[in-house]
């Protein structure tokens, strides 16, 4: 079958992904858009065939609309994601899942009243190759048991909306997720510490940060955010077991010889970065929708667990740099889980 996917939010990202699944992913079809903008959903409609609708709730209860991709502005998330649940349909919501750990715990509470998993939430990095990697090499027991990880996320620079709390709500928030998936484990607490500040930062914003993590299994993450470090974008992580250690790769790229020095390209946004594992999760979470099956991606429980620990560590520093206990409630069986 081809799914008939609706889109809430024509914006950079809703572009892409609508480009994504018009050109990218077979099975899909993007039949119907809805933005606040409502010139540029129509003009997004007629590149692509669709149908530009007046609201989130007209285009969820379309009877052309199967599937329902969330990409409008984050407070928003919460209300589309549960309207997608009450009409029985599956939905992909961007990052974040809401903006509120009380407004994720509605959408799991919502889920779970359903009876099956509807919604997958936009986390890219599980669908990474070198990131999937790591997880089998993680999985397989070949470096023992995961003592210690260390991660960077470095952007070239950011807007002056940038503030200092997104370096973990919408920086540090992809390490997290991942993190949990790569080591199967639980984060519990959080701790944020600004060394020396960038003179290339903004004056408001703290940049950069030194995010400090610990599992319930008792791992130990450290993880440097520096959104302003200038030459380029660049994501690093290396996990240290027992017997050995595992480290991501850095993106392929040809290395070059010339004037006495030996180079190779580095990356400057995240796009380009993390194309294929974008492509990677249309793909298959279009696949599961078309089989009837439930998303093997991100679950709405994920979404809450990444939100409770920004806002883990986003208390962290404004209390400067205090040891901050996660408070997330026991995950239930509905996830995983054994509450």
């Amino acid at each position: 079958m081809t799914v008939r996917v609706g889109v809430i939010g024509t914006g950079m990202i809703g572009q892409d992904h609508i480009r994504r699944l018009t050109d990218v992913v077979t099975g899909a079809a993007v039949t119907a858009v809805t933005d606040l903008d409502a010139a540029r959903a129509a003009e997004v409609a007629a590149r692509v065939g669709a149908t530009a609708l007046p609201t989130g709730d007209d285009l969820i209860n379309s009877p052309e609309v199967d599937a329902v991709l969330v990409t409008s502005w984050g407070p928003t998330h919460a209300e589309h994601v549960l309207n997608a649940i009450a009409a029985g349909k599956p939905v992909f919501c961007e990052k974040p899942l809401a903006t509120t750990a009380e407004d994720c715990l509605r959408v799991v509470e919502a889920e779970q009243a359903h009876g099956r998993r509807l919604v997958q939430v936009g986390f890219m990095r599980r669908f990474d190759a070198g990131y999937r990697q790591m997880k089998e090499v993680l999985a397989s027991g070949a470096l023992g048991t995961p003592l210690i990880v260390h991660c960077a996320h470095r952007n070239p620079t950011v807007p002056d909306a940038y503030h200092s709390a997104m370096a973990a709500q919408d920086t540090a928030v992809h390490e997290i997720d991942v993190l949990r998936w790569l080591l199967d484990d639980e984060i519990v607490s959080a701790q944020v510490i600004t060394p020396r500040a960038t003179s290339k930062r903004f004056a408001h914003l703290k940049d950069p940060q030194i995010m400090l993590f610990e599992t319930a299994g008792g791992v130990r993450i450290d993880l440097e955010v520096f959104v302003n470090c200038q030459y380029g974008y660049d994501i690093q992580c290396e996990a240290v077991g027992e017997e050995g250690l595992v480290r991501l790769p850095d993106p392929a790229a040809v290395a070059v010889r010339t004037a006495g020095r030996h180079g190779t390209a580095v990356l400057q946004d995240w796009k380009a970065r993390f194309a294929e594992a974008f492509d990677t999760e249309f793909r298959e979470w279009v696949g599961a929708v078309a089989a009837g099956a439930e998303p093997t991606g991100p679950s709405a429980w994920d979404g809450y667990a990444a939100t409770v620990i920004t806002d883990a560590a986003v208390r962290s520093l404004q209390v400067d740099g205090t040891v901050v206990t996660v408070g997330m409630k026991p995950r239930p069986a509905f996830y995983g889980g054994t509450a």
